[in-house]
């Protein structure tokens, strides 16, 4: 998983209701334990799927209500306990975990479909498993989660373009690279260029334009939970900004959120009405 995956995932956040807040704890140490056997230290791949096998027979025997190995108790005691006490479904949580073992094999993404058959494994089970959470099960808002939680990645993957090529990892689409002329090395090492920017630039497009497509859900739910989603919305909006801000030069700045931020997503949640005040003209160009 990319460096960065969880940094919106809202745990303990003082807009978790209390009630839920302990299984969106367990949920999010679940996630953060299988992603760094997945990507940190040097275990060979081969030793970091059988460590993942392992751990995938804890998760069947804590849904099942059995003892787990004790080998991760910090994780599954908890997620037990609150499996049992909310009904967690339990295959959000297995593709998680088959996300986990994709990244360990490395795979190239040929296409855009690929790549969002990867989200819908790394991403979108976590915008469902909190929907569970606050009881929304209907199919419109599931969809438009997906949208939320698979914009995040995306944008989350050209933020770290200066990061995840030096590393052996990318997420960029062959078709897309291909069709900018953009070579395979350059993102390898993260070699800025004319061109290089015009990718990052649709492929950031792509990206709010997915987003906008899921933000309507922040301003239909109510509560709590709509507050989360505005701010989980507007802050991967915000980032997509920096990066038309700089001129889409990801592959040599990483743009961030920072304090100075804070006043921005907050005046832009509150005023979400039916539309995210995304910065949906990203034609600004590149130099």
């Amino acid at each position: 998983m990319p460096q960065g995956h969880y940094e919106n995932f809202p745990v303990a956040s003082v807009l978790c209701p209390p009630r839920i807040r302990p299984a969106v704890v367990a949920i999010y140490h679940f996630a953060r334990t299988a992603d760094d056997l997945a990507d940190e230290g040097d275990a060979s791949p081969e030793d970091r799927l059988a460590l993942l096998a392992e751990y995938r027979g804890d998760l069947i025997d804590a849904l099942a209500n059995r003892s787990a190995s004790q080998r991760w108790p910090q994780v599954f005691a908890g997620l037990q306990r609150q499996a049992d006490a909310h009904a967690l479904p339990g295959q959000p949580l297995h593709a998680l975990l088959d996300a986990f073992e994709q990244d360990v094999h490395n795979p190239p993404y040929p296409d855009r479909a690929s790549l969002l058959h990867y989200c819908e494994r790394s991403a979108n089970p976590v915008g469902r498993l909190l929907l569970h959470l606050y009881g929304v099960h209907d199919p419109l808002a599931l969809r438009r989660s997906d949208d939320i939680c698979t914009a995040l990645q995306l944008i989350n993957f050209w933020q770290d373009l200066s990061r995840d090529g030096p590393r052996g990892r990318c997420y960029v689409p062959e078709c897309d690279r291909l069709s900018h002329g953009v070579d395979a090395q350059d993102l390898a090492t993260a070699t800025d260029s004319p061109a290089a920017r015009r990718l990052v630039q649709t492929l950031t497009t792509w990206a709010v334009a997915t987003m906008n497509q899921g933000a309507p859900l922040a301003t239909n739910l109510p509560g709590r939970i709509g507050w989360e989603l505005r701010l989980v919305v507007q802050g991967g909006l915000t980032i997509a900004s920096k990066l038309r801000q700089r001129g889409f030069d990801s592959l040599v700045h990483r743009p961030k959120l920072t304090v100075w931020d804070t006043p921005g997503l907050l005046w832009r949640a509150a005023t979400m009405r039916h539309s995210p005040h995304a910065a949906t003209a990203l034609d600004t160009p590149t130099r």
